[in-house]
């Protein structure tokens, strides 16, 4: 029997920590009043997904079809505006205060309980080979168009894999691992609210991204961030929604979150999931990576 959203939002935080929860626990991590948590406790306790305040082994199959199986980074671009360093380095493997861009990454999807890690290369793809030794469960897939299309063609690459998965772009600057969650209740897009952004937007209604555009304002603006999730259904729409916008005239040139928030956005409703200027940065141009990082700046 599929989760409620509260009874999902509840089991999760049993599933992610160690030790017994109270109800009063609960209600301080949900947000939820005493009042709901303890009828989903109640409901638990019939159900036989929590005893002592722990999940039961019977709960963590309840939450198996909320679990992300694996994550793909889409790492095939030249990262132009991060010229000269890019010349003889991929993007994602460029060093902030000594660690690669994408180790941070690839440590918070380890630290949730992810492992199956996929890299979408093209760009100087063999020197992604170095990363074997730290992470040698990933896996390479090749973009043999990079330098032709924009990153729709990676996701073409990838589009048998994205259900139950996280898609990343592999050159953000991540600072908060916590962000990265092993459960999601539904398909999503990391995002944070600003007044104002003159970078890549959303409209969100009753939390429902419902227009993707450059630049927008007011209460209901959040800016993009290249991180999403997509659950079973979703994954295998965009399969075929992929597919269908690359090959249609002038596909090869949009952009792969294109597809489900413009292209064919009646075939989804995606989430917003909020995060901070605190979480997470994208370094865009060089003079940013020298902000960020000194030794650069020389």
């Amino acid at each position: 029997m599929p989760l409620t959203r509260k009874q999902f939002d509840v089991l999760q935080i049993l599933a992610t920590n160690k030790v017994a929860l109270t109800q009063r626990d609960l209600e301080k991590m949900t947000g939820y009043s005493l009042g709901t948590v303890n009828r989903i406790v109640k409901e638990f306790g019939e159900l036989g997904y929590m005893e002592d305040g722990r999940i039961t082994r019977k709960g963590e199959t309840a939450l198996e079809p909320y679990t992300v199986k694996r994550a793909i980074f889409i790492a095939a671009g030249f990262g132009s505006r991060l010229v000269p360093i890019t010349f003889n380095t991929p993007k994602p493997l460029v060093r902030v205060h000594g660690v690669r861009i994408i180790d941070r990454l690839i440590d918070a999807c380890l630290e949730a309980g992810i492992n199956e890690i996929y890299i979408v290369r093209g760009y100087l793809g063999e020197l992604f080979d170095q990363l074997l030794y730290k992470y040698p469960m990933i896996k390479f897939l090749e973009n043999p168009v990079y330098n032709e299309a924009n990153n729709i063609s990676s996701a073409l690459v990838a589009r048998y894999l994205l259900s139950n998965a996280y898609v990343f772009e592999a050159d953000l600057l991540i600072s908060n691992p916590k962000i990265i969650k092993k459960y999601h209740y539904n398909s999503n897009f990391l995002a944070i609210k600003k007044d104002r952004s003159d970078d890549w937007c959303f409209r969100v209604k009753d939390g429902i991204i419902t227009e993707q555009k450059v630049g927008g304002e007011g209460e209901d603006n959040w800016q993009m961030v290249g991180i999403s999730y997509w659950n079973e259904a979703d994954g295998h729409k965009l399969s075929q929604d992929i597919e269908d916008v690359y090959s249609s005239p002038g596909g090869k040139e949009r952009y792969w979150d294109q597809v489900p928030l413009v292209y064919h956005k009646e075939h989804y409703c995606v989430e917003v999931r909020a995060c901070t200027d605190e979480d997470i940065v994208e370094i865009d141009t060089f003079k940013e990576l020298k902000a960020i990082d000194k030794t650069y700046d020389v």
